[in-house]
């Protein structure tokens, strides 16, 4: 029977080795931490086939710790002391407030004409109507207040543009003014 050979892999000496898990992983914001617990978690409730039920106290405190994390952005909250159930629960609610609410920016730019128009047409009072109207009018593409000035480059062989000058320079009238002071 031959025998395996044991692989050793090569180690460099001069790399130091962490000194414990934690300082091994790289730094992560809070929004990526919670993340990376939510998808230890939902792995682990798959593997062991547990289901994830927060409780009310859980809902509570996972909304807590989301209008803390928007009252003060640099604030470093400990998530290890809280249970997975309120982790999970946080992780979806950080997920529904990121979510994109259109594919494409055009859509917004539709459903922002579309809202104005609507304005538009059941404004109350004419002010409301002007101002409708007014914002609708800067829209980009409707351009309703937009000042334009046009621009036009002609690309001439430069034996055309020499001839052109020098008929405008021989259309200049020229007079010779004396100063005064040069006579004295």
């Amino acid at each position: 029977m031959d025998s395996v050979p044991i692989l050793v892999p090569d180690i460099d000496e001069a790399i130091p080795l962490p000194a414990n898990a934690a300082e091994a992983l790289p730094e992560l914001s809070r929004e990526q931490e919670i993340e990376m617990r939510a998808r230890t978690i939902k792995l682990i409730s798959d593997l062991t086939g547990t289901a994830i039920t927060p409780s009310e106290e859980n809902i509570d405190e996972a909304k807590e710790l989301a209008r803390q994390m928007m009252d003060d952005p640099k604030k470093r909250i400990e998530f290890s002391k809280y249970p997975n159930e309120t982790m999970a629960y946080l992780s979806g609610l950080i997920q529904q407030s990121n979510c994109a609410l259109v594919d494409d920016l055009s859509e917004l730019k539709q459903y922002v004409v579309n809202k104005l128009v609507y304005e538009v047409e059941h404004a109350t009072t004419p002010k409301e109507r002007i101002q409708a109207l007014t914002k609708l009018g800067e829209v980009d593409g409707v351009d309703a207040f937009k000042r334009r000035s046009e621009v036009t480059h002609i690309i001439k062989p430069i034996e055309e543009v020499e001839k052109e000058l020098l008929s405008v320079l021989e259309g200049i009238e020229y007079r010779v003014i004396s100063d005064k002071s040069d006579a004295a």
